[in-house]
């Protein structure tokens, strides 16, 4: 199946979708950011194509109704009945909003940009919207990474929910999991309560809070389910991709200025942070599941900082390996390759190789090298991790002692981030 899936981009001079039109600049004399298409197929339910174009919008939109189900074969009585009182769930929305609300704020970003002139290569400023949480009361703020220009954000205005507008700095932010945290100071915050996503069932009742369209629609209450769990897309800024996995799928609509925003459960629990739509299919946009981010923001909020895990190698899903060497046996089609042991590293201490293949971590399955990333986030350094490897096809297990960045030897300029 290929789909298209973008984040759009919102700017203060006009609404318009990346994929219709570009994106309308700030300053006068930026000229449109022009779209480029790309598909690619995928071995999952869904493939598709991601947009990024800076800051973005994305939310989640839809209706919950009553279900009566039945199976009636040839007049027989009806089988497996299942009857959903509407009365149930009737006022959720309502109570909902109510309760998070006061946690939601609006991202404005200004980035400097360069772009090729009339005259030559110029200088001006984009400018975005976007949506966050807040998660301490001490002022941290939960939201995507592309929202504040994946830290390259000149300056970043926080909008609270009543009416104070308040400097932000990126403390954190990882552009491969889309996610960030904004610090910023203020008193009399209120924190939403961050539930468990590994709780989330296909057909759970889902509400999203967020600023569709800019901040003249502040703070949009909408409601669906959730459609899918599980699913990949590939992301591009029309350089690079980057393959995003273990996303929740809404059926709702989503529109621009609503990334970074809550994802709710029936009881007003995050269980996921809005991040993307498809544009080109009706009813599928994507949420980070909030477990990812929960280890991150629990050592912020007690530390102050984050440091991620590694284990010192440079590697490559199997499927983009395959690619390139068709007619390569590895025994397997997916995992990840290591294609470089670094030095002095915990892998190289370990005894893993280069060409050793990575299928599981902590007995949880690897498919490609974002699942590797996204795993070892919820591991610290100096925690002791098991690793299912193939080496010339043949299984063994490895135990890694993982490190943060700063004690790694200086590693080499790559386009893929050492794990």
């Amino acid at each position: 199946m290929e789909n298209e899936i973008i984040r759009d981009e919102l700017t203060n001079e006009s609404v318009s979708t990346a994929a219709d039109e570009g994106i309308s600049m700030a300053t006068a004399g930026i000229p449109a950011v022009e779209t480029k298409k790309k598909k690619k197929t995928g071995r999952k339910a869904l493939a598709v194509i991601l947009i990024v174009l800076l800051s973005a919008g994305a939310g989640f939109g839809g209706g919950i109704a009553a279900i009566h189900y039945g199976q009636i074969l040839l007049g027989q009585v009806p089988v497996n009945n299942i009857t959903i009182n509407p009365n149930d769930k009737i006022n959720a929305a309502e109570a909902i909003a109510a309760k998070v609300i006061p946690s939601v704020v609006g991202i404005s970003t200004s980035t400097e940009v360069t772009y090729q002139g009339f005259f030559g290569e110029q200088k001006g400023l984009q400018n975005g919207v976007g949506t966050g949480i807040i998660v301490d009361e001490k002022g941290y703020i939960l939201t995507n990474s592309h929202v504040v220009s994946d830290g390259t954000a000149k300056e970043i205005i926080v909008q609270l929910t009543d009416g104070r507008e308040v400097s932000g700095t990126v403390l954190w932010n990882d552009r491969s999991i889309d996610l960030a945290i904004v610090k910023i100071e203020a008193s009399n915050l209120e924190a939403a309560e961050l539930g468990d996503s590994e709780d989330v069932r296909i057909g759970a009742y889902a509400v999203a809070i967020g600023n569709p369209l800019g901040l003249a629609f502040d703070r949009t209450v909408t409601q669906g389910v959730i459609s899918g769990l599980d699913r990949s897309i590939t992301v591009s800024d029309g350089q690079s991709q980057l393959t995003m996995d273990g996303l929740m799928q809404t059926d709702a609509s989503i529109n621009s200025g609503n990334s970074g925003g809550p994802l709710l459960n029936s009881t007003g629990l995050v269980i996921g942070i809005n991040s993307a739509k498809a544009h080109s299919g009706e009813g599928l946009g994507f949420a980070i599941p909030i477990n990812t981010a929960k280890p991150i923001v629990d050592e912020i909020k007690t530390k102050g900082e984050f440091k991620r895990s590694y284990i010192g190698i440079k590697g490559a899903s199997v499927s983009d390996y395959l690619q390139a060497y068709p007619d390569a046996k590895l025994g397997t089609e997916t995992g990840v390759y290591i294609v470089q042991i670094y030095t002095d590293s915990p892998a190289a201490a370990a005894g893993l190789r280069e060409g050793d293949i990575i299928t599981e971590l902590e007995d949880k399955k690897i498919e490609t090298m974002t699942q590797l990333i996204s795993g070892l986030f919820k591991y610290r350094p100096g925690d002791a991790v098991k690793l299912s490897v193939l080496r010339d096809q043949r299984p063994m297990t490895v135990t890694v002692t993982l490190v943060s960045m700063d004690e790694t030897p200086e590693l080499p300029e790559s386009k893929q981030t050492p794990q």
